[in-house]
């Protein structure tokens, strides 16, 4: 049992030596471009868990809610009420719901011309974009335009980014990239989206 206990704190100390240099090394600070994409669930409530935590430090943020038209979402109905946050549902639903494609891609840009002004807004700490690979994917937004705007925001402004399939030219321009995967889910097993969890 000594043994064990002293072979473990060995390991933990070179371990905590490893980790310690890493963190020594990152002494850059500038704003991130996240992008949450893949086909699990949880991209947009990793995006949300941002906000809070962007809340919590006093921080404002923008969300900018692409495709999607419910207004009755809980991660709305809590924080889109807070003070800090500016909430924009932008869509006219999902794409298999209004089935009219030029009226999409007006939609899409009058969303895009929103989203532009927060990626403008210094004040603004956080803006996440939700569901935005989609509008690029098919077609709706001109990719280098928006790769252009977000370049071109202020310099310590972090972004996040949803959907799936997210499109080689956001993943060449982000810091951070997470592609969540699909194992299960209750959906395919004929269960509903539930209140506090999927909506």
């Amino acid at each position: 049992m000594a043994d064990n206990a002293e072979q473990h704190q060995q390991r933990m100390a070179r371990k905590k030596a490893v980790v310690d240099a890493a963190i020594a090394q990152a002494n850059q600070d500038k704003g991130l471009l996240l992008i949450l994409t893949g086909n699990g669930k949880g991209k947009s409530s990793s995006a949300f868990g941002m906000v809070a935590r962007s809340l919590g430090y006093g921080f404002k943020v923008g969300v900018a809610q692409f495709l999607k038209s419910r207004r009755d979402t809980g991660e709305e109905k809590f924080l889109g009420t807070q003070p800090n946050v500016q909430w924009q549902v932008l869509g006219d639903g999902f794409t298999w719901d209004t089935q009219n494609r030029e009226a999409d891609i007006a939609s899409a840009q009058r969303g895009w011309q929103v989203a532009q002004g927060f990626l403008r807004d210094p004040t603004l700490h956080l803006v996440v974009l939700d569901e935005l690979t989609y509008l690029l994917n098919y077609g709706y937004l001109d990719a280098q335009q928006v790769c252009a705007d977000l370049s071109a925001r202020p310099a310590m402004q972090h972004v996040v980014i949803t959907g799936r399939a997210a499109p080689e030219c956001l993943l060449a321009i982000a810091d951070t990239v997470s592609d969540i995967q699909d194992v299960k889910h209750a959906f395919r097993a004929g269960i509903q989206a539930q209140q506090g969890i999927d909506q």
